[in-house]
C-alpha cells in the first residue's frame, strides 16, 4: 500500500511540472551565444533541437567536460557519501551512505525522463519544454556528421550537457539528507528526494541558468550553484529538520562523530571535485575555468583558516572537523562568484564565509535550538548567502560578471529561499501525511542500519 501512494506522490509531482510547462519556442534557426547561461543576459529562444557539423564540436572542451562531470560526480559518491558518514553515530553510518548513493540513482532517472527537459530548454520564464522527454530529439550518431548541442554550450555535444547538469541534480537533494540523518524512513527519503528533485530543483534552475528565466533575465548571477544547489539544500534541510524534530535525545545525549577518518577524506573528495564544479561551469577549457579553479582553491583554503581562527579563539583549540568544515564553507561560497571574481573577491569571500559558517553552526544553532544533524544549512545555507551577495559586491567585469547589483544578487537569494522553504514544507507534509516520515523511537534506538536496511557496520 505504502509503495503504491510513494508512486503516486512521484506521478502527482509529474503532473504538476507538467501542467507549469508552456511549448517551447522553435521558431529561430541559429544557436544562441555561448556564455548566455553565466552572463545572466537574456537571449531569443533557440530552436530545439539544434544540429551543428560535428566538426564544428570542440574536442578540448569537450575532453575538458566530460573530466569535469566525473569530477562533481565523485563529489555525491563516494564524497558526499563519506563525509555525511563520519559524522553520524556508528549504528547509521550505512543508512546515511544509503542516502547518498540512492540519490544518484534516484535522480539520474528522472533527469533524463523530465528534469533535463524542463530545466534546461525554452519554454516560460519559470520552466522549460517539453523537447527532450526521455532525451528524444537529442542526436548522437544517427544522423552522420550532426550532433545536437545546447544552445548554453555550443562547443560540447548534447549528451556531455546533459551528463554534466545531472551531476549537479543529483548532489543537490543528497545534500539535504544530512539535515535529517538518523531519524527518516528510508521509504521518505526516496519519495521525498524523487518529489523535491522535481517541484524545487528543476524550476530554480530553469529560473538561473536556462537564459530566458526569470532570475537570469533580471541579471541574477550564480556561476555554479550558490542559488541552485547550496542555499536551495540549505534551506530545505532546515525545513526538513524542524519538520521531523530533533534526534530522540539530542541536547541529552553525546552524539559525536563515529570516524572523523571517513568525514576528513569525504572532504578531501569533496575539495577535488569542486574543481568540476566550479571550473566545468565554464563549459571550455578556457581562461576562465581556470580563473574559477584559482579562485575556488584560494577561498577555500581562507575558509578554513578562518573557521579555525574562529573556533581557536572561542573554544581554545582547534579542532580537524572545523578545519574541513570551514573548507567545505569556503568551496560553497566561492561556487556563484567563482568565474565571476579575482583573487581579491576570493580572499574576502572565504574569510566572510568560514566566520560565518562557524556562528551559525554553533552559536545560532545552539540559540535556535533546532537539530541540523550535519550543518547543511549552517554551512550550505549561510555559505551559499554569503557568496551569491558578493558576488554583486565583486564580480569584475573583465572576467565574464556582467553588471550586477547586490540587490540584484539579494533578489536571487530571496526568491529561491522563500520558494524552496514553502515547496519542501509542502511536500514533506504530503510524504507525512501518506507514507509517515519518521522512524519509531524504538528504530530509532537500534539504529537505521539495522531497523532500515537490516544490515550493521561490526
Amino acid at each position: 500500500m505504502r509503495v503504491r501512494a510513494l508512486f503516486v506522490l512521484v506521478a502527482a509531482a509529474t503532473l504538476f511540472t507538467l501542467a507549469a510547462t508552456s511549448p517551447a519556442r522553435a521558431d529561430e534557426s541559429q544557436v544562441v551565444a555561448t556564455t548566455a547561461a553565466q552572463t545572466a543576459l537574456p537571449v531569443a529562444a533557440p530552436t530545439v533541437p539544434m544540429f551543428v557539423d560535428a566538426t564544428k564540436i570542440n574536442p578540448g572542451d569537450t575532453a575538458w567536460m566530460l573530466a569535469a562531470t566525473a569530477l562533481v560526480l565523485l563529489m555525491t559518491i563516494p564524497g558526499l557519501a563519506l563525509f555525511y558518514a563520519g559524522m553520524v553515530r556508528k549504528k547509521n553510518v550505512l543508512g546515511t551512505m544509503a542516502h547518498s548513493f540512492i540519490s544518484v540513482c534516484i535522480v539520474t532517472v528522472l533527469w533524463v525522463a523530465l528534469g533535463y527537459s524542463l530545466a534546461f530548454t525554452p519554454g516560460s520564464p519559470f520552466l522549460g519544454g517539453l523537447d527532450r522527454l526521455m532525451l528524444h530529439g537529442m542526436a548522437f550518431f544517427k544522423d552522420p556528421g550532426r550532433l545536437t548541442v545546447s544552445h548554453i554550450a555550443p562547443t560540447i555535444p548534447e549528451s556531455v550537457f546533459v551528463m554534466y547538469q545531472m551531476t549537479f541534480a543529483i548532489i543537490t537533494p543528497a545534500l539535504i539528507t544530512g539535515a535529517f540523518a538518523e531519524r527518516m524512513k528510508f521509504s521518505a527519503m526516496l519519495a521525498f528526494v524523487a518529489l523535491w528533485s522535481l517541484v524545487v530543483y528543476v524550476p530554480v534552475a530553469h529560473w538561473v541558468w536556462e537564459p530566458g528565466g526569470f532570475l537570469a533575465a533580471r541579471g541574477v548571477l550564480d556561476f555554479a550553484g550558490g542559488t541552485v544547489v547550496h542555499i536551495n539544500a540549505g534551506i530545505s534541510g532546515l525545513v526538513a529538520a524542524v519538520m521531523l524534530g530533533p534526534r530522540n535525545g539530542y541536547g541529552k545525549e553525546i552524539m559525536a562523530p563515529h570516524n572523523l577518518v571517513l568525514t576528513v577524506t569525504g572532504a578531501c573528495l569533496l575539495w577535488v571535485g569542486w574543481f568540476g564544479f566550479n571550473a566545468g561551469s565554464a563549459l571550455a577549457a578556457d581562461g576562465r575555468a581556470g580563473m574559477a579553479m584559482l579562485t575556488t582553491q584560494f577561498a577555500t583554503a581562507t575558509g578554513a583558516l578562518a573557521w579555525m581562527a574562529a573556533e581557536w579563539l572561542r573554544r581554545g583549540v582547534p579542532s580537524l572537523l572545523g578545519m574541513v568544515s570551514g573548507a567545505v564553507a569556503g568551496l560553497v561560497a566561492i561556487t556563484p562568484a567563482s568565474g565571476f571574481v579575482d583573487t581579491d573577491g576570493a580572499l574576502v569571500i572565504g574569510v566572510v564565509a568560514g566566520v560565518a559558517c562557524y556562528f551559525a553552526s554553533t552559536w545560532f544553532k545552539s540559540l535556535i535550538g533546532y537539530d541540523d544533524s550535519l550543518d547543511v544549512f549552517g554551512v550550505h545555507a549561510i555559505g551559499g548567502t554569503v557568496g551569491a551577495l558578493l558576488t554583486g559586491v565583486f564580480a569584475v567585469k573583465e572576467i565574464g560578471g556582467a553588471s550586477t547589483t547586490f540587490g540584484t544578487q539579494l533578489l536571487g537569494v530571496v526568491v529561491t529561499f522563500a520558494y524552496a522553504g514553502v515547496a519542501t514544507a509542502l511536500i514533506l507534509f504530503a510524504v507525512g501525511r501518506v507514507i509517515g516520515l519518521r522512524v519509531t523511537r524504538q528504530h530509532e534506538h537500534d539504529g537505521l542500519d539495522l531497523s532500515q536496511h537490516n544490515e550493521m557496520v561490526r
